[in-house]
């Protein structure tokens, strides 16, 4: 039986024995107490020391003294004492022991050498000052980690510590390469903070990548772009597209769609501009029909079709063009149309304009509620119209309402006309003819007004937005052509918008020329538009911006310069700090706040600890309400990658003294949850919708909108109690007229894109979409300048699984949502305010037979201007039955309000959706494909554009999104179409000519 030692005190004189073995005995012996009797071994760390530090004993018993000692140092709390004397213990430094002692020194030790590599990085001195024993500690537990199948930490632990050679190791060796591969792309996202290490980390990751023996060229091409190496993507690319198998094909063009999901302009052109051209076909031999080509593709040709290229393309005779050109031909066809963007806007308008579910009658209440007086709030209706029928090309409203529209003079006649960019945006082919009545009529002078030119100009800029090779000729010469302010204003903002992020600089000299004008109004659409061109490329240019930004007198300018500056070091991260750190220490309020942007943008969505703490210093400390106002925006850019913390972060700014600073935290939350539903960033704005300050309820109510889009009542019952709590703000007579237009917006936003979009900042592999975050970002301007408003609309991505096949064509197939459909389906349609007013009766009590009197009379108005648009909407044509039945069927299908109480049937627990269906983003969790059916998806995605392999190409296929309006449709197509069939129909029929992606068929 092993005695009870009571103290070490025996064992410490043992160390003052001249004879080495007792010393050793003590030595060792104490090692095994220190957990206990530390406080006594303390007393004589000296002599231990000095046992360490005395060259004659040998190795082992050196290295003994120097781990009690390092454990004695440990147990004081002096961690960096402690740790250099567990190097000293060299190999008895055990990282395999599971203690809390060798836990803490592990994680201090890679702590310490990871810094010291960093700084090592930082200053091009590789490999200095890095202890030889530190590294031997870090290899150890490194290779411990690989050897224990712990791949995960080891990876973490390698990029920490900047050992990309045991990155790779411990990919290679793991038993899921590809898992790994993934695991280590969104570690290096989110964790690594610089962004040249960032890049290193995904050079290698494309390296292991293409050793293995199936690539997952997805994966390789996303960590191309974000190496921005375009050469690396079209060859992939046109390997894929040169291949026999037709399933290459097919995964070419999902790469394709998934590269524009990030919506980098200049990246994808540059992609499609270094594709090879097919070779070209002797002159008898025409493009092949689709059966040809078809057959041709089938058929393979020889193995070495790569050797016989060059020589068949001279040894072709007049009669036969070289099938395979002749297939990789029409394959480049498809994949330019894919990179340019113009298949899936085009796509994304068909789904859009055949699934709109706009509910007019929101706008007319609103409409009935504005006063005329109120410019503010007539404009902010033109703006709720535009959001809610963003991309759907319906513009019934403004039609029915055109005598209501007339009114509105100078600004607000611009932003009505810009309007119709927001509706049409996309509508690449008509955008032009689309807006010419309005455009500006060259030299002779068509005698418009400049208002509505200005507005036409920059409506075409947003239906082009991000995607202006076609438009931008156009843009320019208006630009050039004119000297009245207000039509440059709206040229320059078209401008900006349609070149955005391609850095052109003749364009960039036009707007120059603009700018140097010294007009205010002008000047400051010449300073954002400067931003967009420009977008990323932290170009010297920002210098002479700011130099300018200094010299004006215009306020405006200086604002619109800040801003176009911040844009211009988009996504830059450290690189930015130079010019930002210029920036925030302006003496110039409105630098500054630029500064606050430039923080926002160069940062956007990576967490970053540091931006954060500048934010929140500039938020408590600024003298500027306005630079304070936006540096808690701003922590809404940088968190939308982790929209979980920004709740947390801003909750004290939210309560505070400063109204501005509750406004900034309200819109901080709404930008960086939306879309979310996030219970928490609801909790934090309930309480600023009903804010003590009217511009404070305006920003929580807009904010509340951007979190809530497309969120229905059954998943969060807060949703409709926002709803009619908008709806009560806006038939108050009383309210503010600024809260007023905040709910009048966030109607708007709350049905946005007609209910089938919502804004995301993120695309599917944690890209950034530029276009979104800039557009939410110059949107945030709207404070100073409302036609900004209309910049939200670059934010909205549409919430649709758009299945296609290898014509790029759209084929009916169904697959599952496995939730109850009440979680995710659209919000019921309002019905004329029949009983609630009824309900509201009683409570008036004064003049109540006149107020009752009043009421009745606007009652029945309001059930004849609804009984008039239904009629009016289902009589298109000779379709005039046909809509008129599927609209009532669609309407007792909405209307689940009755019939649940006679037959209270359980809910169906999923429901089946088909292809092309709308896909809410808390949904994808629940979309399943079934197994027996003809097409599977090329990648498993539960919405976007997903590329199927049909299993029975030699089947007739069915195709549902044809180009015909959906009110020729036959009504077998259901509710879904039904009833905004007979809406957008009626939109075309008054149209002089049909918007072009849609023809009739007899």
């Amino acid at each position: 039986m092993a005695t009870l030692v009571s103290s070490a005190g025996g064992l410490l004189a043992m160390l003052h024995e001249s004879h080495p073995l007792l010393k050793l005995h003590a030595l060792s012996n104490l090692n095994n107490l220190v957990d206990n009797f530390w406080p006594e071994i303390s007393t004589s760390v000296p002599v231990i020391e000095s046992l360490y530090e005395d060259e004659e004993f040998d190795q082992h018993q050196r290295q003994l003294a120097a781990l009690l000692v390092s454990k004695v140092f440990y147990y004081l709390g002096e961690l960096n004492d402690s740790l250099s004397y567990a190097l000293g213990a060299g190999s008895l430094f055990d990282v395999s022991e599971d203690s809390d002692y060798v836990h803490t020194l592990l994680a201090k030790a890679i702590d310490e050498y990871a810094s010291l590599k960093t700084k090592a990085a930082e200053s091009n001195a590789e490999g200095t000052d890095v202890d030889p024993r530190l590294e031997a500690i870090v290899e150890r537990m490194l290779n411990k980690c690989i050897t224990d199948g712990k791949y995960q930490q080891a990876m973490g632990i390698a990029i920490e510590c900047r050992r990309l050679d045991k990155l790779e190791e411990a990919i290679t060796k793991s038993d899921n390469v590809q898992g790994t591969l993934s695991y280590c792309i969104n570690v290096s996202h989110s964790f690594v903070n610089l962004r040249e290490y960032r890049h290193e980390v995904l050079r290698l990751l494309v390296k292991v990548y293409q050793k293995l023996p199936s690539p997952d060229y997805l994966s390789i091409c996303q960590c191309l772009m974000f190496l921005d190496e375009p050469e690396g993507v079209a060859s992939i690319l046109e390997k894929l597209l040169r291949s026999e198998n037709k399933d290459d094909t097919l995964l070419a063009f999902q790469i394709a769609f998934d590269l524009i999901e990030n919506e980098h302009q200049a990246f994808l052109l540059n992609v499609r501009d270094r594709l090879s051209d097919p070779k070209p076909e002797p002159p008898a031999a025409a493009q092949p029909s689709s059966n040809d080509s078809a057959q041709s593709e089938s058929s393979p040709a020889p193995e070495d079709a790569q050797m016989t290229d060059g020589s068949s393309a001279t040894s072709l005779t007049v009669q036969q063009a070289d099938p395979k050109e002749v297939v990789y031909a029409e394959r480049y066809t498809k994949i330019k149309g894919i990179l340019s963007g113009e298949t899936s806007i085009h796509l994304t308008l068909q789904f859009l304009y055949s699934h709109n579910k706009s509910d007019l009658l929101i706008l007319k209440t609103i409409k009935q509620s504005v006063e005329m007086r109120n410019s503010v709030c007539h404009s902010a209706t033109i703006y709720a119209n535009a959001i809610m029928h963003a991309g759907t090309t319906v513009d019934t409203f403004l039609r029915e309402n055109l005598d209501w529209l007339s009114r509105a003079t100078n600004w607000a006649k611009f932003s009505a006309t810009a309007g119709l960019g927001v509706i049409h945006r996309g509508h690449l082919q008509q955008g032009r003819s689309l807006m010419a009545p309005y455009l500006p009529q060259g030299a002779s002078g068509g005698g418009g007004s400049p208002y509505s030119e200005g507005g036409a100009l920059y409506a075409l800029g947003l239906i082009h937005a991000n995607h202006g090779e076609g438009i931008k000729q156009f843009l320019r010469d208006s630009l050039r052509s004119t000297n009245v302010e207000v039509i440059q204003h709206g040229a320059c903002l078209g401008l900006g918008l349609a070149t955005l992020g391609t850095a052109d600089e003749e364009i960039y000299d036009d707007i120059k020329s603009v700018l140097y004008t010294d007009s205010a109004v002008a000047g400051e659409a010449a300073g954002i538009s400067m931003g967009l061109l420009m977008v990323g490329t932290a170009s010297e240019k920002a210098g002479e911006m700011l130099a300018y930004a200094h010299e004006t007198q215009h306020e405006k300018i200086i604002r619109g310069l800040a801003l176009g500056i911040a844009l211009t070091v988009y996504g830059r991260e450290e690189e930015a700090d130079t010019l930002i750190e210029q920036m925030t220490r302006d003496q110039d309020p409105i630098i500054r706040y630029g500064g606050m942007y430039a923080l926002a943008l160069a940062y956007r969505g990576t967490a970053n600890n540091k931006a954060i703490r500048q934010l929140l210093h500039f938020a408590v400390s600024d003298v500027s309400d306005d630079v304070r106002r936006t540096a808690v925006l701003a922590l809404g850019f940088v968190l939308y990658s982790e929209p979980e913390q920004t709740p947390r972060i801003v909750s004290l700014l939210s309560e505070s003294y400063n109204p501005h600073v509750r406004y900034g935290a309200a819109l901080a939350v709404g930008i960086s949850c939306a879309g979310t539903g996030l219970s928490e960033a609801i909790s934090l704005l309930e309480p600023l919708t009903s804010d003590v300050v009217d511009f404070v309820r305006q920003g929580a109510l807009i904010a509340m909108a951007m979190v809530m889009v497309q969120i229905s009542e059954a998943s969060d019952s807060r949703v409709g109690a926002f709803r009619r709590q908008l709806e009560k703000i806006i038939l108050d007579k009383h309210e503010d007229t600024m809260s007023k237009m905040g709910a009048i917006l966030a109607s708007g936003i709350l049905d946005a894109g007609g209910r089938n979009v919502t804004i995301r900042l993120l695309s599917k592999t944690k890209h950034d979409k530029i276009t979104a975050v800039v557009g939410l970002a110059v949107f945030s301007q709207f404070w100073y300048w409302y036609p900004l408003i209309y910049f939200i609309s670059l934010s909205f991505s549409p919430t649709a699984f758009i299945g296609l096949n290898n014509d790029l064509k759209v084929p009916k197939f169904d697959f599952l949502s496995h939730a109850k459909p009440s979680l995710f389906e659209y919000p019921k349609p309002t019905t004329v305010p029949a009983a609630t007013s009824a309900v509201k009766l009683p409570t008036a009590v004064l003049s109540t037979s006149a107020k009752a009197k009043a009421r009745a009379k606007k009652e029945a108005e309001q059930k004849n201007i609804a009984e008039k648009s239904a009629s009016e909407s289902s009589s298109t044509g000779s379709n005039s039955a046909k809509g008129k039945a599927t609209a009532e069927k669609d309407g007792d299908s909405m209307q689940v309000d009755n019939p649940p109480e006679k037959k209270a049937e359980p809910e169906p627990s999923f429901e089946i959706l088909t292809n092309p269906a709308r896909v809410v983003p808390a949904q994808e969790k629940f979309i399943k494909f079934l197994e027996d059916s003809r097409y599977v998806p090329v990648k498993l995605a539960p919405s976007g554009f997903v590329l199927l392999r049909d299993l029975h190409p030699s089947e007739p296929e069915v195709l549902s999104l044809t180009d015909t309006p959906s009110s020729t449709a036959s009504p077998a197509s259901g509710s879904a179409t039904g009833q905004q069939g007979s809406g957008s129909a009626m939109a075309v029929d008054e149209e002089p000519q049909p918007p072009q992606p849609f023809e009739y068929t007899s």
